[in-house]
């Protein structure tokens, strides 16, 4: 059977657009918006957009069969292979474009730096199957970074924007994040939705049985990760009309550095896979993977760490704008390179 990409994921850049430009017309048009959202404000969490954020991360957590782990696991070259290159090739490559391109703009230069520590665990699963990867693979994959993620992002951002940047003499960068707070917003904005996800699997699948629960359940939640970033979107540039000007540079200064690392994580993945004989099926799961992002958990972060004016915040939303129109083109790569090597 093939498989199609729906229809709002397959236009989701052109969605987020759509969204950028709602939420800046409310912002100009309609300013006590912001007036009123402010007053929805507990200490620097933002209720509306609190439930924006976990509601968005919730679907693809509940989609993950974490029982599966144990499998995914005796394979240890090919899982070997996809945790160095999520966790060390990934995050080390993100890191030195963001100081080649970005290191005059600091802030620019943080937010992508969140995106290249925050794996993918949500749109993958979209492009895998696309490029006809093995679809149970790609899920336990996403199990486990989603674990690793709850585990190590807060000591992640630590390290590559508090540690690293100063050991390598970069005196433009001048920010430091609290771990603490990092901590916070993982537990929030990734534990919270992970443990929502994971009980209601646990407790549906005990009553209604598995197959309900993939055929019925999850096509009804899956939506709402598109609607929740949409509406995080608007919320987000309702609060800062005054970017419209700055806005095309902008998106096209943070665009080069993750169009590059999407690109270059994908064939590097693709080619060491091949190198190391994975089949080809669970080398377009491990490549996807490796090439993919988690978004949201960045957006959430950098909303709830540096507010939600913040350029961090704003270069969350740039990610998604940049991978999907690449990652479908990497789509119509990986299946060229199965005909061509495999």
């Amino acid at each position: 059977m093939q498989v199609k990409m729906k229809f709002l994921d397959r236009y989701l850049t052109l969605w987020i657009f759509l969204a950028m430009i709602v939420g800046v017309s409310i912002g100009y048009f309609f300013p006590q918006v912001s007036r009123i959202n402010e007053g929805l404000t507990i200490g620097t969490t933002n209720i509306p957009l609190a439930i924006g954020l976990i509601l968005m991360m919730y679907p693809p957590l509940a989609k993950v069969n974490y029982s599966l782990l144990p499998r995914a696991l005796k394979d240890k070259k090919a899982i070997s292979a996809s945790l160095i290159l999520n966790w060390v090739i990934g995050t080390v490559l993100m890191f030195i474009l963001a100081v080649i391109f970005l290191r005059n703009d600091p802030e620019y230069m943080s937010g992508v730096i969140l995106i290249g520590l925050a794996r993918c665990i949500a749109m993958v699963i979209v492009w895998n199957d696309l490029a006809k990867g093995n679809r149970e693979y790609a899920a336990l994959l996403v199990a486990l970074n989603s674990i690793f993620q709850i585990l190590t992002y807060s000591f992640f951002v630590w390290l590559f924007i508090n540690v690293l940047p100063q050991k390598l003499g970069l005196a433009e960068f001048d920010i430091n994040v609290s771990m603490k707070d990092v901590t916070q917003s993982v537990l929030i904005y990734l534990g919270i939705p992970f443990l929502m996800g994971f009980l209601s699997r646990y407790v549906l699948v005990k009553i209604k049985g598995e197959n309900w629960f993939n055929r019925k359940y999850i096509p009804v939640i899956s939506p709402i990760t598109l609607y929740a970033l949409l509406l995080t979107i608007v919320l987000m540039f309702s609060l800062k009309g005054d970017m419209i000007l700055e806005l095309p540079m902008d998106v096209v200064k943070v665009a080069v550095p993750l169009s590059i690392y999407f690109i270059s994580m994908f064939f590097i993945s693709f080619f060491l896979c091949r190198a190391l004989k994975i089949p080809y099926a669970k080398n377009a799961s491990i490549s996807f993977t490796a090439a993919g992002n988690n978004f949201e958990l960045a957006i959430a972060v950098g909303i709830a760490v540096f507010g939600i004016h913040s350029p961090q915040a704003f270069v969350g939303v740039i990610g998604p704008l940049v991978e999907v129109p690449i990652l479908i083109l990497l789509v119509k790569a990986s299946l060229w390179l199965k005909k061509k090597y495999y």
